[in-house]
């Protein structure tokens, strides 16, 4: 009986696909990456589900939208009582682990995954929690600015990179137990996300990276618009980044795309550590390899930066499948980060019976065999700084809706207007489809209860963590437990069991 295969996530964050050369940017060295889309399957129309870290990361784990799992913001907490798909393939037999970001907030901080090998980069209580009762107010503490541009450039090392690395360690040596696993015959799949921080803002490069490319060969940003010309939600948002009223020169636009895309290809070499990592304990053909992130980057496109909006640059991600039962080629269909959890199930074999709540999404599986797929269709819920409602998106086929009830509706035709530069919602041309989306937006969502809902949570936070910095209750800041009189060897451990053990050559993996 043929064994199922095993899942490797390799996760970035802030990473937008118009930066790799696997989607045809013509400077980016992002060989890994290439690799694996020359070998598989490219989506070229995957959206996250709201252009934030943890709403995003959220949405991922559960298959669900973040209004039904409320999962507004970065200080949201991820309920306990929501399934991920690390619980239902633990459930199905894989044996599951995370090592690097998920920026799970509150108590649980494993969500399913029977190993966590790092903690995580970002805060785990309630201290990023916004204030839609007064959205317009500059967040000083801990929101994005200009100055992260302004300073962007070279290091030796940044915390990011130190971070990163160690994903990338722990991940590797969880991989070589595995390998280590299977010549003492226990042949159980496994179900790894390795999720790592870069290439998301500060926007530092180490010099081997930067180095890689140079100033010359920076494209600047294709389309940009002065504040006075921008839709309200996106003037919002750059008055809260300062990029309103902080002025950018050319020299330093430059500088933060070229330390992006160095980033780019640092991340990209632990894409090919993790492939290594498969090779070596002889599982790379056993194995389903998807590339993916979280949101993507502005990066002075429209003249926004970061994320927080729903145009390409900020809302689309990468999503690259290779492995067994993977065709070579391209997708076109829109498809979301929800979609990933009932893919996963569909490699492990299972047919959702084990499924306890409604899914959001659909397998992408007959698209990755490159099947024909009726579902063309992208839903992204925006629901946390700089705005004092719910910003929903809908791209379906060619067409992107985003509305926002205290704002002009906006919807673009990709087809033939990729950078996004009319809106054609008043457009007679488009009359009918405009109508039909607005229609099915009020359908979909109840904003306003959901605006209501959104406060409580933020006051309800707010107060827990005041209480919280008082003293009130334990920190959730994940933290790997490790017993070292465990590790190596050790005076319980018989030295020729231990050292036949702990052997692994790649002629053992093919046992």
């Amino acid at each position: 009986m043929a064994r199922r295969p095993n899942i490797l996530v390799i996760m970035a964050d802030q990473l937008a696909p118009h930066f790799c050369g696997a989607y045809g940017h013509k400077v980016a060295k992002t060989p890994h990456i290439d690799a694996l889309a020359n070998g598989g399957m490219r989506f070229d129309a995957a959206y996250c589900n709201s252009p934030l870290c943890a709403p995003s990361r959220f949405s991922f784990m559960s298959g669900q939208h973040i209004s039904r799992i409320a999962a507004y913001d970065n200080a949201s907490e991820f309920r306990a009582t929501v399934p991920t798909f690390a619980h239902y393939l633990k459930s199905l037999g894989y044996r599951t682990c995370l090592s690097g970001k998920m920026h799970f907030v509150g108590p649980d901080q494993k969500h399913g995954f029977e190993d966590r090998v790092t903690t995580d980069i970002y805060p785990a209580d309630f201290a990023w929690t916004p204030d839609w009762e007064a959205h317009d107010e500059r967040i000083d503490k801990w929101y994005h600015n200009m100055q992260t541009v302004k300073e962007s450039g070279e290091a030796i090392a940044t915390f990011q990179t130190d971070y990163d690395d160690e994903v990338e360690f722990a991940a590797r040596r969880w991989l070589i137990d595995r390998g280590r696993d299977r010549t003492a015959g226990n042949n159980a799949p496994f179900c790894m996300v390795a999720s790592f921080i870069h290439p998301h803002d500060p926007y530092v490069a180490k010099p081997e990276w930067w180095n890689l490319y140079s100033d010359d060969e920076i494209d600047m940003p294709e389309f940009t618009l002065a504040p006075e010309e921008q839709d309200p939600f996106s003037r919002r948002v750059m008055d809260g980044i300062e990029a309103s009223y902080v002025p950018l020169t050319e020299e330093e636009i430059r500088r933060a795309r070229r330390a992006y895309l160095a980033n780019v290809s640092y991340f990209d070499s632990k894409v090919g550590a993790m492939v290594k990592a498969l090779e070596d304990i002889g599982e790379l053909d056993n194995t389903v390899v998807i590339v993916t992130a979280d949101h993507g980057d502005m990066l002075g496109e429209r003249g926004l930066w970061y994320k927080m909006n729903f145009f390409e640059n900020s809302a689309r991600v990468p999503l690259i499948m290779a492995g067994p039962g993977i065709a070579s080629g391209t997708a076109s269909n829109a498809c979301s980060l929800v979609d990933l959890l009932p893919t996963f199930l569909d490699i492990a074999g299972n047919d959702g019976a084990i499924i306890g709540e409604p899914i959001d999404g659909r397998s992408l599986m007959p698209l990755a065999r490159g099947e024909d797929d009726p579902i063309d269709e992208a839903i992204g819920e925006y629901c946390a700084e700089m705005t004092p409602y719910p910003v929903f998106m809908i791209r379906r086929g060619p067409l992107k809706y985003i509305h926002c009830d205290p704002d002009p509706p906006q919807l673009y035709d990709l087809a033939i207007d990729p950078l996004e530069t009319t809106n054609r919602a008043s457009d007679p041309a488009y009359e009918t489809a405009s109508e039909a989306f607005a229609a099915e937006v009020a359908t979909r969502w109840d904003s306003e209860k959901l605006r209501s809902d959104i406060i409580a949570t933020q006051k309800s936070r707010r107060a827990l963590h005041a209480a919280m910095e008082a003293g009130a209750g334990e920190h959730w800041d994940y933290n790997p437990p490790s017993d070292a009189s465990q590790q190596y060897v050790r005076n319980h451990m018989d030295w020729t069991v231990a050292a036949e053990h702990y052997r692994l050559n790649r002629k053992d993996t093919a046992i």
